[in-house]
């Protein structure tokens, strides 16, 4: 077990996840030090100033050597330079581990590099369409699920001592293999970008000249594809690193639009009403979905801190002011979101109201997109 008291933590990039879980743990763990690489010298200038790094790293060296975890955060299309530069510098001690999405690939480099006895990946549910450390913040990873994928050499006590440090940053572990991670995340949050972008650009080629459909999107297409907002280039990466289970879910996907294509050209009034009742039930069955048809959502992000009364305190200041609240509820899952708390209304006028007083007790409140 890890003597928290004492600990060293070395960071490879230092952009909104790595930012995130170092000001974390300089929050959890006061007396944590941090050392710091990253290519973009602003960062980890900014981070001494704030007080979260210790050390700043000019490269790859030896001022890793002292660290109880190493996390990687740079892009995964530098996992291979930087786990070559990195295995020099492993203390005996030291668990390695990574934030990116998709773990089979740097499971397959850690295994080629023969440092499966010393590696968890890690995959933070957190994030947002801004980028880079100064959007990093410790709350991001406040209630979020932040799942570990182990290797099958990595000691059980490496594995229990990492789960406690996570905890301790208020993230909620979850260990899973890494294969089904990967398979996992290519159905909940890899096919719906691909989606959501298709959706995005079949508008786009269909629209007139005069651009009505864009004028008058809004509401459930909105919603839907929010998502396509995202980084083109972390996307592109995830496929190619992902492509296997992307395509594998692309194809059902694919069969199942076929299907209901079918079933609408025929007339089939029964599938149809099946196909639409049985998605309903389903996405109703999800811990914060909300119920009824899907429609447009009047509802906001708010950063709170994980203590006792938090959000009672919150319901008790809009229920003071005659804000009736339709759900609240903490979001786990939050890649590309902003905000623990999510508060809907029933109406879009509450939002504005909400926003403004919230605003004023000091609290950050996010608008979803």
């Amino acid at each position: 077990m890890i003597n928290t008291k004492n600990l060293t933590c070395g960071f490879v990039g230092l952009g909104l996840i790595g930012g995130s879980i170092a000001k974390a743990l300089r929050s959890a763990h006061p007396n944590c030090r941090i050392i710091a690489y990253d290519i973009k010298k602003d960062a980890i200038r900014q981070a001494i100033d704030d007080g979260i790094v210790n050390v700043a790293a000019d490269e790859i060296d030896e001022s890793f050597c002292a660290c109880n975890y190493i996390f990687l955060c740079a892009p995964v299309s530098h996992n291979d330079e930087n786990l070559l530069k990195i295995k020099e510098y492993l203390s005996p001690d030291c668990l390695l581990t990574d934030v990116g999405s998709v773990k089979s690939d740097i499971h397959k480099h850690i295994n080629e590099l023969g440092l499966n006895h010393c590696f968890i990946g890690g995959h933070p549910m957190a994030g947002s369409e801004r980028t880079g450390y100064v959007n990093s913040k410790a709350l991001l990873l406040e209630n979020a699920y932040y799942v570990l994928t182990p290797t099958d050499e990595v000691s059980e006590e490496k594995l229990s001592a990492y789960r406690d440090l996570v905890s301790s940053l208020g993230a909620i572990p979850l260990v899973l293999d890494y294969s089904r991670h990967d398979f996992i995340t290519a159905a909940v949050s890899h096919l719906p970008h691909v989606i959501a972008s298709s959706l995005v650009n079949l508008i786009k080629q269909s629209d007139s000249e005069d651009g009505l459909m864009k004028m008058i999107a809004a509401g459930g297409f909105k919603d839907i594809t929010r998502i396509a907002s995202s980084s083109p280039a972390m996307w592109q990466q995830i496929c190619m690193t992902n492509t296997e289970n992307i395509n594998e879910l692309l194809d059902s996907y694919i069969a199942s639009l076929l299907k209901i294509r079918d079933e609408i050209g025929t007339h089939q009034e029964t599938a149809v009403y099946d196909f639409f009742d049985n998605a309903r039930s389903y996405r109703d069955s999800f811990i914060d979905a909300s119920s009824g048809p899907i429609k447009k959502s009047y509802s906001v992000n708010i950063e709170i801190a994980d203590e006792p009364g938090a959000l009672a305190s919150i319901a008790t200041i809009l229920a003071l002011n005659n804000i009736s609240i339709k759900n609240i509820g903490i979001v786990h899952n939050r890649e590309q979101e902003d905000g623990v708390l999510r508060i809907e209304f029933y109406a879009p006028e509450s939002i504005q109201d909400a926003s403004r007083i919230l605003s004023s007790k000091g609290y950050v409140v996010h608008h979803k997109k």
